[in-house]
């Protein structure tokens, strides 16, 4: 189905929705896939301050369903045992995913909480280990590769892998990337995340300005670029061709920038308003192999490159 020109990949179904369930979070796979975990309302508590879907937690641990999409395809998987404050969702190889709050806190000896769960292909968790304190995006890569970003409690936090801004771990929960002060800045908090291939794209600001880095995992090597578009939500990248979005908060619409890599800068060479079925939030864009996925409400689009 097409919506003003806009592919529709998924939406949560009528009768879904009558039964009490809700879309909690959500992720693009690296084989093209879309993924969403769906929770009863009931176990859900929703903040007053934040709006939207984001506003939304799991006050005690309960279960729900995974929900995947491909190739035009629905498949549903029973979750059991989802923790409390999750709030992201990764796909990992062999069909397990990983579901992650985004804070973490020391125990009485000392040592940072696990807040990622590996759950298996059957839903059940089979791992947990600790990804960082103060998560702003979370995206996987077609090896497992787990890559973080962090907003600035978790940089000035104490956490040592959250205080570099960015990192990526390997589906165990090792660390095995950080900058290591080959950032332009240091950063405050990021805003987006894409994989193109092998690489990963980490969008971020600091108290500088804007930047984007593209980071290659077989050898840690890094290429930071100043953001054409400061306030980014979203990024998509094939070769030398980039797409990046800034929502209308909590309104159903984006601003859609295409730009090109021109002499070693990204350059925005189009820009357009986009009219989404839902209001988009906090969140709302990943970015894989050169399409831009995008919520907005409970339904799921796609924009190529």
């Amino acid at each position: 189905m097409l919506l003003d020109g806009l592919p529709v990949v998924w939406s949560l179904p009528r009768e879904d929705a009558r039964a009490g369930w809700r879309a909690l979070c959500w992720s693009a796979g690296p084989g093209n896939e879309l993924a969403v975990l769906l929770v009863q309302e009931r176990h859900l508590r929703r903040s007053p301050y934040v709006k939207g879907w984001v506003g939304w937690s799991v006050a005690a641990p309960c279960d729900g369903v995974l929900v995947v999409v491909s190739g035009g395809a629905e498949h549903r998987i029973p979750v059991t045992g989802i923790a409390p404050w999750t709030r992201h969702l990764a796909l990992l190889p062999r069909s397990r995913f990983l579901l992650v709050s985004g804070r973490t806190l020391r125990d009485r000896d000392g040592a940072w909480e696990r807040n990622a769960v590996v759950h298996s292909p059957e839903g059940s968790p089979v791992g947990r280990f600790c990804i960082g304190d103060d998560i702003d995006y979370i995206v996987t890569d077609r090896d497992g590769g787990i890559w973080t970003s962090y907003g600035d409690e978790g940089i000035y936090g104490g956490h040592p892998e959250s205080g570099a801004g960015l990192a990526r771990w390997d589906s165990d929960g090792s660390p095995v990337w950080s900058p290591q002060g080959r950032l332009p800045v240091w950063p405050l908090g990021g805003s987006a995340a894409a994989t193109e291939g092998t690489m990963a794209w980490l969008a971020w600001f600091s108290h500088k300005g804007a930047f984007v880095s593209r980071v290659d995992p077989a050898t840690g090597g890094i290429t930071s670029y100043p953001n054409p578009l400061r306030d980014t939500d979203g990024i998509a990248v094939r070769g030398t061709r980039m797409l990046l979005t800034h929502r209308f908060h909590n309104r159903p619409g984006v601003e859609l920038s295409r730009a090109e890599l021109i002499d070693g800068a990204w350059v925005i060479t189009a820009q357009e308003k986009l009219r989404l079925p839902g209001p988009v939030v906090m969140h709302c864009a990943q970015g894989r192999d050169g399409v831009l996925w995008l919520r907005a409400g409970d339904t799921w689009v796609r924009i190529e490159v």
